[in-house]
């Protein structure tokens, strides 16, 4: 199918896809679904984490979740939290490539999955995961006034943590670190995230 976004042809010819099983790991292993939607000016879909959650309550994230038993790859995991969390149906998830892995600051190995939806979606939010759900234009954050890096104690060390201040809403960590990556592929935004986020350290 070809594409009505000439971003999203960017991205899919940019980014690798290769499908393959979990790998073995020590730490604990979660996917997340990046769903752009299939427009000239793509939006990424978004939403607030509820706040009873024991991880990042309250911030801004991707639809996704912990790997379970069961699931044979990322995508699996991807598409059915997606399917859980917004009511994003599997058959209207078109894969369009990958990150490697990034680590998150409570330990997880996060697998980001980057797939076109398309333009009109009715989304369905489940309550116990998100307290709301939107849309942003990607382009927004190749914007690098809205874009800086915090440094933050990790561990007891310092840690560079990139970081997006949107109107209300602070998006930052693996969230704001896979939107500059692919605001940078998409776009040529030339954010500095001055360490390497494809990679888990």
């Amino acid at each position: 199918m070809t594409l009505t976004s000439p971003v999203l042809q960017t991205l899919e010819q940019n980014l690798a896809l290769d499908g393959l099983a979990w790998d073995d790991s020590s730490l604990p292993q979660a996917a997340v679904l990046v769903a752009l939607s299939d427009e000239h000016e793509p939006r990424v879909i978004l939403g607030r984490r509820a706040l009873h959650l024991t991880h990042h309550p309250g911030e801004i994230a991707f639809p996704g979740g912990k790997r379970e038993p069961e699931d044979r790859t990322p995508w699996v995991t991807a598409r059915r939290e997606a399917l859980e969390e917004v009511g994003l149906g599997e058959n209207l998830v078109h894969a369009l490539g990958e990150l490697t892995p990034m680590m998150t600051r409570t330990g997880f190995e996060v697998h980001p999955c980057i797939a076109r939806v398309p333009a009109e979606l009715q989304l369905t939010i489940d309550r116990q995961e998100f307290d709301s759900v939107f849309t942003q234009p990607l382009s927004r954050f190749a914007d690098r006034a809205l874009f800086r890096l915090e440094t933050l104690d990790v561990d007891g060390r310092p840690r560079k943590v990139p970081h997006y201040q949107m109107e209300g809403d602070n998006i930052w960590g693996v969230t704001a670190a896979v939107l500059a990556l692919l605001v940078n592929i998409a776009y040529d935004a030339g954010i500095d995230l001055q360490r390497n986020w494809n990679n888990v350290p």
